[in-house]
């Protein structure tokens, strides 16, 4: 009888739309079929999604939310920081998918009190990249592309580990913004790509994931390599205030670097465009040694 009544559920697709993924915070989410309506409320959530297949079920994306060009043309619903709730709930969601480290927990809170599912996502590793993909896949019903894309994205990943694993430490400090002069600590992702490329986070061991510190501390640090994001495609000009301090180890060989930041801050699969770039500038530092 078991099984005949399993039989008659796969044929009638019940057993296959019923999902169950559990997400970055350890709360697994159930959907009794595949998301049709989905609102994202983080620009790397959003290039993901699109990532995944899953596109054309995104209803409403947060400021920002610029790649693939096909996501300028979603409903804004407001940022990250602030999502318009009114506008989320005029789109009818039936998934909501959140940011641990960006949205705001009482902000999530009043979309689960609405019956709207929320399913967080805090990617923190180069291979949480491809796990989003899979989820997000799974998610929405478009596993057949979401896994050919983590596949695709597992396989550059491994080629680069190949080339650049064992190559000669070199110090980085990493600099988000000048004022106030923050940085990232070990747990973050873009820490995860410094690794990759053979290089030494100084500031691994602060707790904050994004701490903010001054420049006495970069001194002390005496990093080989500054490099820097700013806020889009040209180089910040405050990357050169490191000038002034010409016994830098970083300033004196000339290693001061850019990438923009779209290509190394966001969770998605450009994140390997951005690595890319950070070993190819590294192995400029050990060729100047």
């Amino acid at each position: 009888m078991r099984r005949l009544l399993l039989a008659l559920l796969l044929v009638s697709g019940f057993a296959r739309a019923s999902i169950d993924v559990t997400d970055d915070q350890g709360q697994t989410l159930h959907l009794a079929q595949p998301a049709r309506r989905i609102v994202s409320l983080a620009p790397h959530v959003t290039e993901l999604l699109f990532a995944a297949g899953a596109g054309d079920r995104v209803v409403g994306v947060v400021q920002y939310s610029d790649y693939p060009e096909a996501a300028r043309k979603v409903v804004r619903v407001g940022s990250y920081t602030a999502p318009d709730m009114e506008m989320v709930a005029s789109l009818k969601p039936d998934l909501v998918i959140a940011w641990k480290s960006g949205n705001r927990e009482a902000q999530l809170d009043k979309f689960k009190a609405l019956g709207v599912p929320v399913f967080i996502n805090e990617p923190r590793r180069i291979e949480d990249v491809a796990r989003s993909l899979s989820q997000f896949g799974r998610l929405a019903g478009t596993s057949a592309v979401a896994e050919a894309a983590a596949q695709a994205f597992r396989k550059r990943h491994a080629a680069l580990e190949a080339r650049y694993a064992g190559r000669p430490k070199v110090r980085t400090f990493y600099e988000i913004w000048n004022r106030p002069l923050m940085t990232i600590n070990g747990e973050h992702l873009i820490s995860d790509v410094i690794r990759l490329c053979g290089g030494d986070n100084v500031f691994a061991k602060l707790p904050m994931l994004a701490p903010t510190i001054d420049v006495e501390a970069v001194l002390a640090a005496a990093p080989d390599a500054i490099v820097a994001s700013g806020m889009g495609e040209s180089r910040p000009e405050w990357l050169d205030d490191w000038r002034k301090w010409t016994k830098l180890p970083a300033v004196a060989k000339g290693n001061l670097f850019f990438i923009p930041p779209d290509l190394i801050q966001r969770h998605t699969p450009r994140i390997l465009d951005g690595a890319e770039r950070l070993c190819g500038q590294l192995e400029e530092v050990r060729a100047k040694r």
